[in-house]
């Protein structure tokens, strides 16, 4: 158990590793620069992460997944009406818009293997966390009548969070935000279609 000195101390390197990486790639930063960015020891690095360098970017890659969730709220968690989900829509364009074709996390997963169980089990935890939060809001609309009931709100959810993605990917390799707009603007128009053509 971290004390409080402890864990400022470790989040300290792990955002000046992030920012390590931000500037150079995950390849090309090294510890001694994570080490010069954050004004720590050899010995602190190699205390707060025994597995050095590997286990260093599991811990941002970590820190990552999380900002992704974090970047989307407070909208995420309060999908229950349009102008909600207006809001989430524009919050996840700005996060992207923003992050350009530079993606930390998903260079991070590169470098460490997506084959990797450590890399899988991230990943995995950020789709299941995302898609759930997305489930929830689908159910709340179905609730109250504004969304068709008969969908199933899982795989809805699912279906969104792999076009989100699908028009990241886009915008990494074109550096074009076209697709991702395209994709959650369908998304909100047949959702929200789906409840209307139920009330008919």
């Amino acid at each position: 158990m971290l004390t409080a000195k402890g864990a400022a101390t470790r989040r300290r390197i792990i955002d000046g590793a992030a920012a390590e990486i931000r500037d150079k790639g995950a390849a090309t930063a090294t510890l001694d620069d994570v080490r010069a960015r954050t004004s720590t020891s050899k010995s602190q690095i190699f205390h707060y992460f025994p597995g050095g360098k590997e286990e260093l970017l599991l811990a941002v890659a970590a820190r990552e997944a999380e900002r992704v969730l974090e970047d989307q709220q407070p909208h995420l968690d309060d999908l229950t009406t349009w102008q909600a989900w207006r809001d989430w829509r524009d919050a996840v364009i700005r996060r992207y818009e923003q992050q350009g074709v530079n993606c930390p996390l998903g260079v991070l997963i590169t470098e460490l293997g997506r084959s990797t169980p450590a890399a899988q089990a991230l990943t995995t935890q950020l789709i299941e966390q995302w898609q759930a939060a997305l489930r929830a809001g689908i159910l709340r609309m179905q609730e109250t009548g504004e969304a068709d009931r008969r969908l199933d709100a899982d795989r809805t959810a699912a279906a969104l969070v792999a076009a989100v993605q699908g028009g990241v990917v886009i915008l990494m390799s074109t550096g074009a935000i076209g697709h991702l707009e395209a994709a959650l603007d369908t998304f909100l128009t047949l959702l929200r279609a789906s409840g209307r053509a139920r009330a008919r």
